[in-house]
């Protein structure tokens, strides 16, 4: 039995779903988000709460009922509350700035790099910090994660992105 799969998922008074021949829709405050439901696992919808459960029991089946839960409760609380990750940027002359839905960041190329934001996520930048926000938990983190990669932090002196909570490993520079 899957742990996690067995749990019932609670949905709020605003939260509208939708499911049918096994397409799930999420609707919220936030946004409306969907997904395909594995044909091995069967979904009941009560008056607030999801069950799912397994049609078959096999190794993979539980592993996709435990899965399966997590994307419909991870979709419900991005109707609801939705996701936010932040990134910092260090260095010295690092600047960003967002233009319509550009995202220009200067990190000590030669060239500006450009980030086109995807439809379904807002960024807002300060200082030095990028915050990113949105209801698919998955879009907030691949997003991030792109973002990140342009520059990512170097060991010696921390320059580059960052997250948040994220702690570099100082490395000892030359010794004289």
């Amino acid at each position: 039995m899957s742990k996690i799969g067995k749990q019932q998922i609670k949905i709020p008074g605003q939260v509208k779903i939708n499911f049918e021949d096994d397409f799930l829709v999420v609707k919220g405050p936030k946004g409306e988000l969907s997904m395909n439901v594995f044909d091995s696992i069967s979904l009941k919808l009560n008056d607030d709460n999801i069950v799912l459960s397994p049609k078959t029991i096999t190794k993979k089946v539980k592993s996709l009922w435990g899965l399966t839960r997590s994307l419909i409760n991870n979709m419900v609380i991005g109707v609801t509350d939705g996701f936010v990750k932040k990134l910092e940027i260090n260095g010295v002359g690092y600047k960003v700035n967002i233009d319509d839905d550009l995202l220009i960041l200067a990190l000590g190329y030669s060239h500006d790099i450009v980030y086109p934001i995807p439809e379904g996520v807002s960024v807002k930048c300060t200082k030095n910090t990028i915050e990113v926000s949105g209801c698919d938990k998955q879009l907030v983190g691949q997003v991030c994660a792109d973002i990140r990669s342009l520059r990512k932090p170097e060991p010696y002196k921390g320059k580059g992105i960052k997250y948040e909570n994220e702690v570099i490993v100082r490395k000892e520079g030359k010794k004289k």
